[in-house]
């Protein structure tokens, strides 16, 4: 068995329709789907209905575009209501989410756990000049905006923010009983510190992408390797031995740079000696793919 990851599939453009119905079977193994891969429970359904059949196990974990709101004003779900309405679509097709149990399964001639997690972001990946409050505007001033702003519900809590924290402490405390010995794989779909947060072109979108809750979290809870999507910037990491894997597709105009459309990532295991990976005292070199 190997495990794949893929994410931000992004269906509403018809070239990553394409794309995904070109996902090669395997069906002994499993597939990760770290978030986005819509913006509506169509899109969503349209991904099970063609992925499930090809893999063994697919995992879901939400992203933010997942949860969007549309068409506005609408009256569609909202906030937690759509996220249980995705995972009850989810269990529909036999798909794993961060409501389930986490599995754990023998890769490579071992045990790790799976374990897809749902953490939204807080505005704190920003410079410490500026106060929480001012975050969005701060990233205005430079032109970046985010449509989170105006798509993205949080109800029944009062904000983002709230939400986020929430989760995250109903998934730290979840985490911290699974401290067994066993090796895990984090899923998320957005970073879990931000020094992963490299966005060149425009940088100040740093708030939208994570917390700063988890940043040791892929030490904390013994991970052997931490997936995410969100960037679009597909890539290899290393923090404190631990690998970082970003697993986005993106959109069409991003992964037309290559000659096609990348396909979904091995994750597990390792195509090469994991023994020969970066020390920790090399942490911050990227692998760009």
């Amino acid at each position: 068995m190997k495990l794949h990851a893929v994410s931000d599939l992004h269906l509403s453009f018809a070239e990553n329709r394409q794309a995904l119905r070109e996902i090669a079977a395997r069906p002994d193994d499993w597939l990760i789907l770290a978030g986005d891969i819509g913006e509506t429970a169509a899109h969503l359904a349209f991904a099970l209905e063609i992925l499930a059949p090809r893999f063994r196990q697919l995992i879901w974990a939400p992203g933010n575009h997942d949860l969007w709101t549309l068409p506005v004003g609408a009256g569609g779900l909202r906030g937690a209501a759509k996220y249980e309405a995705l995972v009850t679509l989810c269990r529909t097709h036999g798909v794993l989410t961060p409501e389930d149990d986490y599995p754990i399964v023998a890769i490579g001639g071992r045990d790790v756990r799976l374990a897809p997690l749902f953490l939204l972001y807080d505005y704190s990946f920003r410079p410490a000049d500026v106060p929480a409050e001012r975050a969005v505007e701060w990233a205005g001033e430079a032109g970046v905006h985010c449509a989170d702003e105006r798509l993205l519900y949080s109800d029944p809590y009062a904000s983002v923010v709230e939400w986020c924290h929430a989760r995250c402490a109903a998934t730290e405390a979840r985490l911290e009983m699974c401290r067994d010995g066993l090796t895990n794989v984090l899923i998320n779909h957005f970073p879990l510190r931000e020094d992963l947060v490299r966005l060149p072109r425009i940088p100040r979108f740093s708030i939208w992408c994570g917390t700063r809750r988890t940043e040791a979290w892929h030490v904390r809870f013994n991970a052997s390797v931490v997936v995410s999507g969100h960037l679009h910037i597909r890539s290899t990491h290393y923090r404190d031995g631990v690998r970082f894997e970003e697993v986005s597709l993106g959109y069409p105009k991003q992964w037309k740079r290559w000659a096609g459309p990348p396909g979904v990532r091995q994750i597990l295991p390792l195509e090469h000696d994991p023994e020969k990976r970066p020390a920790p005292a090399k942490a911050g070199v990227m692998l760009q793919q």
